[in-house]
């Protein structure tokens, strides 16, 4: 039997960057490293579509957001959809505010941005976004309501609304098992 060639240097380029990008930092309150989280993001998208782009994208989602690196350097490195595709995936922090002050607002940016994105740019965010959920659901199961606690934003409500919103916005996924899990996750969390 033949082996299919799949070429994935692209993703394993990202997956590299990605590495080095978060290298020696911690996921918030998990300890264990950072690039777990992107990992999972990849592995999630991949159950979605084969697009190298996009499982690229998936790795380097938040490389913007929580690193040094620019937009200019992933445009440089990795083309402009994919470093596009991260942008859209990247808050965008107001300077002189903290995070907790900004955080509705970013939040509402984020799941406005998202209803209006591309496809492509709604798959990446899927990737992140259960990711996300999937720890949240799996910290709940062990520590309950105090979980809020290690967040910027502690009202669980607040939580709520910001993953429904983000649901809605990412409807359009609702035929894949990814939107189905994230779905469930929300329901259990916030029963």
């Amino acid at each position: 039997m033949a082996n299919k060639y799949l070429d994935t240097g692209l993703l394993d380029r990202a997956i590299v960057f990605a590495v080095e990008a978060h290298h020696d930092t911690e996921r918030r309150g998990k300890g264990f490293p950072y690039i777990v989280h992107p990992m999972e993001a990849v592995e999630i998208v991949a159950t979605i579509t084969s697009d190298q782009e996009l499982l690229a994208a998936a790795a380097l989602h938040d490389t913007i957001e929580d690193t040094d690196v620019t937009y200019e350097q992933l445009r440089e490195a990795f083309g402009e959809r994919i470093a596009g595709l991260v942008r859209a995936e990247s808050d965008q922090m107001t300077e002189g505010v903290s995070e907790a002050d900004s955080w509705h607002g970013r939040k509402q940016a984020a799941i406005d941005r998202l209803a209006a994105a591309p496809h492509d740019a709604k798959i990446v965010a899927m990737g992140d976004k259960l990711s996300n959920m999937r720890a949240i659901w799996r910290d709940y199961q062990l520590r309950g309501d105090e979980l809020w606690s290690i967040f910027h934003v502690t009202d669980k409500a607040s939580h709520e609304w910001h993953y429904r919103g983000l649901a809605a916005s990412l409807a359009e996924l609702s035929d894949t098992f990814a939107y189905r899990e994230f779905v469930r996750l929300i329901d259990e969390v916030f029963a």
